[in-house]
């Protein structure tokens, strides 16, 4: 089963949207400057469609506004006890928005990932941590009299006879 292109402009404009209705009326200046800056960096990825760096900085920030969105709704929320009775709808619509923008992240941020890929970014996102490789196979020899027979037999290159080593 193919996975279906979504366009990055559709995902940035959809939450852009979203989060300017959750930001009408309970949520802080926190929140709205995380989601925007986050956004902004997808109209970068927009703008120069050949870059990596974009897509995948665009990925990291989606990821991140997931958690900070659950924080801020997490202590936000219940002021809407300090609402007044004609507020409580602006509330409800606001935050029915904003939560809807969270519900719809994970999803986006998958369909960025494929974008990632489809980019020319690596299948797995490798954030420049040293790591260990048993494989061999691609070292060379310095020994300048070390044969093909010798490197078969022993695959780490090191020298069968200790006597022959040099000082310098």
């Amino acid at each position: 089963m193919e996975i279906p292109a979504i366009n990055l402009k559709a995902i940035v404009l959809v939450h852009w949207l979203l989060t300017v209705w959750g930001c009408m009326a309970w949520l802080p200046t926190s929140f709205a400057w995380g989601n925007f800056s986050v956004l902004a960096v997808g109209v970068w990825a927009i703008a120069h469609r050949d870059s990596v760096d974009a897509v995948l900085m665009f990925l990291i920030g989606m990821a991140v506004t997931i958690l900070t969105d659950i924080i801020h709704f997490g202590i936000y929320y219940s002021l809407s006890d300090l609402a007044s009775q004609n507020g409580r709808d602006v509330f409800r619509f606001s935050a029915g928005m904003a939560i809807l923008s969270l519900l719809l992240k994970p999803a986006s941020c998958f369909f960025v990932y494929q974008m990632y890929r489809e980019r020319g970014g690596d299948y797995n996102v490798n954030f420049g941590f040293p790591s260990m490789s048993r494989n061999r196979d691609a070292y060379q020899s310095i020994d300048p009299q070390q044969d093909a027979s010798t490197s078969a037999a022993n695959p780490f290159n090191q020298a069968q006879d200790t006597k022959t080593a040099r000082a310098y």
